[in-house]
């Protein structure tokens, strides 16, 4: 499986509706977690633009698409950009080790 990079981008506008879907955002994530596919994710900081980073693991940049669809959020129309980028990991492939114990 390739890892892909996928930004969520939030209208200011659409805070009040994120917070009515966002328990069930967050179960759909958590069940992408739970199953792999998740590796990592979170919205950006107070001082930057609304959205959300989120790291997946899928077989193609259309199978991540397929999946993200299903993302209550974007069933609602509340993400207002969506970028979907495959990754090639260079460092931090691999579980970490220190250094010192290689």
């Amino acid at each position: 499986m390739a890892t892909f990079a996928v930004t969520y981008t939030y209208s200011h506008t659409t805070s009040g509706s994120r917070d009515a879907v966002r328990p069930s955002h967050v179960e759909f994530l958590k069940a992408q977690f739970d199953g792999g596919r998740l590796l990592k994710s979170g919205p950006f900081g107070p001082e930057e633009a609304p959205g959300a980073l989120l790291i997946i693991a899928g077989d193609s940049k259309a199978d991540v698409e397929a999946l993200m669809d299903q993302d209550p959020f974007q069933q609602a129309g509340l993400i207002q950009e969506r970028t979907v980028r495959q990754w090639n990991i260079f460092f931090g492939a691999d579980p970490a080790v220190p250094a010192s114990q290689n």
